[in-house]
């Protein structure tokens, strides 16, 4: 959050401001995905851009032929998510992207 408020770069962000209808794989009941963050930023050329933003752990956005049972039907459920909002970004013209530890820690450093 610090770095979006002291980012000059950044237009306007919010935290679980969207709510997305999805299909639960495991019940099939109709429910609702709320994504971590709305970020509207300015590029490197200036242009705005805006992305939806989900942060999860590694184990729960890769299916790993040792994974458990539950671990699995977690990442089941995350792509059942994600897989909506990719939808809902298309037609709103927005980016919906999922970060992982690798990609907010590179080698220790943030």
């Amino acid at each position: 959050m610090r770095f979006c408020d002291s980012n000059d770069n950044i237009v306007q962000w919010a935290s679980e401001a969207i709510s997305i209808p999805y299909r639960h794989p495991l019940t099939g009941k109709q429910t609702i995905y709320v994504p971590d963050f709305f970020v509207q930023y300015r590029d490197k050329t200036g242009r705005t851009r805006a992305e939806i933003v989900e942060i999860k752990p590694k184990k729960q956005s890769i299916i790993e032929d040792k994974a458990s049972a539950r671990d699995r039907a977690v990442v089941a459920v995350n792509y059942a998510k994600w897989s909506a909002a990719q939808k809902y970004c298309q037609r709103q013209g927005l980016v919906f992207r999922v970060i992982n530890e690798d990609q907010i820690f590179r080698n220790g450093k943030k």
